[in-house]
């Protein structure tokens, strides 16, 4: 028997067969080859079309089958998926234009007129967070800019919902979506709807919602004869990217933490009691594994430019001729503090951590006659890995004091000199395990449709894979350059 698992990104989709008996990846397989396209039409706009999506399910599913793994013993299918995305259908189930995905800034103004409007004691107490750029606000910015699109919207859905959707013929969304779209009350436990009536949204547009774990959905026959993959399959298993990287890691639990560092970086910690960051620049959501009388919630720390970062440099500093391993060895010949240079990664949209401000990423002192491009290397890794200290330094009043972070061997975690810098400014322990996003959906998947009994017998094959603790000789050098930056990223005129 198998589970799959299916990982919506916006730079790839990835699709995961899991053996449930033994927890194994039976075979994977990733599409595109090269990066999706993200469509900016004008500034701080990011869209990607929903159809295309799907399309690479349907690629990377294919390729599953032609590698000798047919699908007709899955017996579970689980969905992670890009968090905040915006699809709007109309009655056929039809995308009405492309998604306005994450990294998407349009939306903040709204977001702050309605922090102000509905009152931010009232925000921060009912939805944990300001109403923000999140998807609730997107919604609001096409009613308000495409009247007339807005009114042939049947339903929205995020990305996750979408894929569902076309594997089931069901829409429909879980508490832990409504959540990342700012619309869960969490202090009544119910949809907020005093949020969509501020906005103008039918409550009819929205769907119902479910558990993240458990069965939603099932496949449909359209599904069966595309793929082979049984109808009557359960869906049984639902998350954004970031819940999603916390369950792989089994990070469910109140003062656990998992991070990821892909085109941008997440801190992401379990806890018990409802918390708020007054200036939302951390955000709170319902955790995977949330009931009413067992609560878990995850703060989130999401910083839109780190990854990308690093991928700007490798497309127009080395021009492509290095791949990630040999940039990493690269940077490791310089030591650590890259001789004075600082690099601030915060060129991907607005930026939470800074109270949604736009300041663009830069390069500060840089010396003609001294750097190279290892020293750009190793400082843009290290001006990463300050971003990391700086959110977590704002999740740490909200209960959050990590002593491991947990993290999948991947992106940025597979650099040794990240995970060392990182532990050396945190002073956590940082772990990796043989997971992933597809990986946990898939395992996810089996959860939900009680495949497996029980959490143990579900991450009993989960193996750490590496640790690196702190650097003590290094610390010092790093709290210094820390410092540093910090005050270059606190100027109101950015770099």
């Amino acid at each position: 028997m198998k589970s799959l698992g299916i990982d919506i990104g916006s730079s790839s989709v990835k699709v995961s067969l899991m053996d449930i008996e033994t927890g194994a990846c039976v075979a994977s397989a990733t599409q595109p080859a090269q990066e999706m396209p993200i469509e900016a039409r004008h500034s701080g706009w990011a869209e990607q079309d929903p159809d295309l999506w799907w399309y690479y399910v349907g690629v990377g599913l294919d390729a599953l089958r032609e590698a000798g793994h047919p699908l007709d013993d899955v017996r579970a299918v689980g969905i992670t998926y890009q968090m905040h995305g915006l699809v709007c259908v109309d009655c056929t189930g039809h995308p009405l234009r492309k998604a306005i995905i994450w990294c998407d800034s349009r939306a903040v103004e709204i977001g702050a007129e309605a922090l102000e409007t509905l009152g931010r004691e009232r925000c921060l107490e009912h939805l944990l967070n300001s109403p923000g750029n999140f998807t609730a606000s997107k919604l609001a910015w096409v009613r308000r800019n495409e009247p007339e699109l807005f009114a042939r919207i049947d339903k929205v859905m995020l990305p996750g919902d979408y894929i569902a959707f076309r594997l089931s013929g069901d829409i429909s969304t879980t508490v832990g979506g409504l959540s990342e779209q700012i619309l869960w009350d969490f202090a009544e436990e119910r949809r907020a709807d005093f949020v969509a009536d501020y906005y103008g949204i039918p409550h009819a547009m929205l769907p119902r919602a479910g558990a993240s774990i458990g069965i939603e959905a099932r496949t449909d026959a359209r599904t069966e004869e595309r793929f082979g993959i049984p109808a009557g399959t359960p869906i049984s298993y639902r998350a954004g990217d970031q819940p999603n990287n916390a369950f792989s890691l089994n990070v469910l639990e109140a003062g656990e933490v998992a991070a990821t560092g892909g085109t941008s970086g997440v801190v992401y910690g379990v806890v018990d009691t409802r918390r708020a960051d007054p200036l939302s620049r951390v955000n709170t959501f319902v955790h995977v594994n949330h009931r009413p009388e067992q609560p878990r919630y995850g703060i989130l720390l999401c910083i839109n430019g780190t990854g990308i970062m690093n991928s700007w440099m490798r497309r127009n500093v080395t021009q492509q001729t290095l791949d990630y391993a040999a940039m990493n060895r690269l940077a490791e010949s310089v030591p650590v503090g890259s001789d004075g240079l600082l690099v601030v990664p915060f060129g991907n949209g607005a930026e939470r951590v800074l109270g949604n401000r736009c300041p663009g990423a830069c390069i500060h002192r840089l010396d003609l006659n001294r750097h190279t491009t290892a020293h750009l290397l190793r400082a843009t890794q290290e001006g990463i890995a300050f971003s990391f200290r700086y959110g977590l330094d704002l999740m740490r009043p909200l209960g959050l004091n990590p002593a491991v972070i947990r993290a999948g061997a991947a992106n940025l975690f597979l650099s040794p000199l990240f995970r060392q810098t990182l532990a050396t400014l945190t002073g956590a322990r940082i772990e990796l395990f043989n997971t992933d996003g597809s990986l946990g959906a898939a395992r996810g998947a089996a959860l939900g449709a009680g495949l497996y009994r029980s959490r143990e017998e579900a991450f009993a094959s989960l193996r750490r894979v590496d640790a690196v603790d702190p650097a003590p000789a290094d610390r010092d050098t790093l709290e210094e350059r820390y410092a540093e930056w910090c005050a270059l990223v606190g100027r109101e005129t950015g770099c």
